[in-house]
């Protein structure tokens, strides 16, 4: 393992990706943080951690990387078929061999969300 973590610095020293990607997601209400959630992506493994939600869980829905909210795949299939969706409690992590690209779109709600990670509108109260 150190001997991996000093091939990949003497790669970065000269300008050589080694195919890392980090999505970091922070969501503040009122001043107050709601969510901090880090992703990470190596190797084809990517590794989900939730660091704090006011809820206790962050919910993870992934889109393929080719959806986005104003392509007209949109209408076609990506906002009702999301690759995986999934709920991490605070402090955990869970990790997903295989994925490598991929849209993320994370939450403290437990609601689905479309490929552009915008939320369902509300329904009215009765």
């Amino acid at each position: 393992m150190k001997f991996s973590a000093l091939i990949y610095f003497v790669l970065s020293l000269f300008g050589c990706d080694v195919g890392r990607s980090t999505y970091v997601d922070r969501i503040s209400v009122d001043g107050a943080h709601a969510l901090y959630s880090r992703a990470t992506v190596e190797a084809g493994v990517a590794r989900f951690e939730c660091l704090r939600s006011r809820s206790g869980q962050c919910y993870y829905t992934l889109f393929p990387s080719d959806c986005a909210a104003t392509s007209a795949k949109t209408a076609a299939g990506c906002l009702t078929k999301p690759i995986e969706r999934f709920a991490v409690a605070n402090g955990d992590t869970r990790q997903i061999p295989g994925l490598q690209r991929f849209r993320l779109c994370v939450s403290d709600e437990e609601l689905a969300q479309g490929a552009g990670c915008q939320m369902p509108e509300p329904t009215a109260a009765r």
